[in-house]
């Protein structure tokens, strides 16, 4: 079996990154596995990388695109000049997208060309109103799903939530959504020793919530800074510690000015010690307007930390309220407020447990049959 995959992260490029660790997991499935993945050509001309081979049977090819815009276009013209290739054998191959947008639209122009077997996967909940209503990108984003969901051989969501949301829009699909999750390596964050304490770190803090994500605006960690200066008016010794990066991170520091809550807050970059902070914080907190499926809260919970988050991704699937975690309406600051405050009390006791996780070698086997039944359709 041959695999062609179109993919938007870049991480996959950069050796020893988990994102590369993965794709060469996947290409133990496959008798070949063809990765292009979205860049544009700063990343080219900083790292001089053409087509990289990360692995005997694995080739990576960047896009290097003069623009965002041509991200789909550029894909397109390489996955031709890879099927072309006589050494391709077409009649076992797939291509599989990351998403049903840009790397979909794609894919499935070079699958109808050759007649070669589509795979969707769904990593966001994109019939989601607050993705749709975020900006024109995405609601264009939505409209071309709609086109290629139908076309798909076979599509794979992360969650209940997506396969519902996809099944009530009563498209005529050639096959079953297939649910298979994110894999994360729970034992891993179970067995991780603690190299920071973060009560150590932080004394001056008697309770700490703790959030981690990217800093971007679907993400809404402005309801979470909007709630503790709610919580910090009855429990002046509550912190907040937020990890990560990204382009909004100026637009937190001013709100955090406005609320004066300098001494509550504290943004820090993103760190490979999240188990860490996971293990000796006291609630982790998601405040996302839309998930497809939530890797953080699953972490926390492994770690045994438990879950405040809004009703998104594995809300009521995996975190359930009032078991291992509370949930609240997507962007209820007050109700977010009054959640950390009855945890930060006691009145709320919540203990983190996770339903059985699979092992890798089993999460492997389910993954490759996701390629095996759209080439057998």
């Amino acid at each position: 079996m041959n695999v062609l995959m179109i993919s938007r992260d870049e991480n996959i490029v950069k050796d020893g990154s988990d994102a590369q660790t993965r794709m060469k997991e996947y290409g133990a499935l496959a008798d070949e596995l063809h990765i292009i993945v979205f860049t544009t050509g700063i990343m080219n001309q900083e790292s001089g990388i053409r087509n990289k081979k990360i692995a005997e049977n694995i080739l990576v090819y960047p896009t290097y695109s003069r623009s965002k815009w041509l991200y789909g276009v550029d894909a397109y013209t390489i996955a031709k000049r890879i099927i072309k290739n006589p050494k391709f054998p077409i009649h076992n191959s797939l291509i599989t997208c990351q998403d049903p947008f840009e790397a979909g639209l794609a894919g499935w122009c070079a699958a109808r060309k050759f007649g070669i077997p589509l795979q969707l996967q769904m990593h966001t909940d994109l019939f989601s109103p607050y993705f749709k209503n975020e900006s024109l990108v995405n609601w264009i984003r939505v409209c071309m799903a709609k086109f290629l969901i139908p076309r798909a051989s076979g599509i794979r969501v992360v969650s209940e939530r997506i396969k519902n949301s996809l099944k009530a829009k009563s498209y005529t699909l050639k096959a079953e959504p297939i649910v298979l999750p994110i894999f994360v390596d729970t034992e891993k964050i179970k067995n991780a020793p603690i190299k920071t304490d973060l009560h150590k770190k932080y004394p001056q803090f008697d309770f700490i919530a703790l959030m981690a994500s990217r800093f971007t605006r679907e993400k809404n960690i402005p309801m979470a800074i909007s709630a503790m200066a709610e919580v910090v008016k009855k429990h002046p010794k509550a912190g907040l510690v937020i990890v990560g990066n990204g382009p909004e991170k100026k637009n937190y520091e001013t709100l955090i000015e406005k609320y004066c809550l300098e001494k509550n807050i504290m943004l820090e970059n993103w760190t490979d010690d999240l188990a860490s902070y996971y293990k000796t914080a006291d609630v982790f907190v998601l405040t996302s307007n839309y998930e497809g499926y939530g890797r953080t809260p699953i972490e926390a919970e492994a770690a045994g930390c438990p879950v405040i988050m809004t009703d998104v991704g594995i809300a009521g699937e995996i975190v359930k309220h009032g078991e291992n975690g509370l949930v609240v309406p997507v962007g209820g600051t007050q109700a977010l407020a009054d959640a950390i405050g009855s945890v930060v009390e006691k009145k709320t006791t919540v203990q983190a447990s996770l339903p059985v996780q699979p092992t890798q070698e089993a999460y492997m086997e389910v993954y490759k049959q996701t390629w095996e039944q759209c080439i057998q359709k």
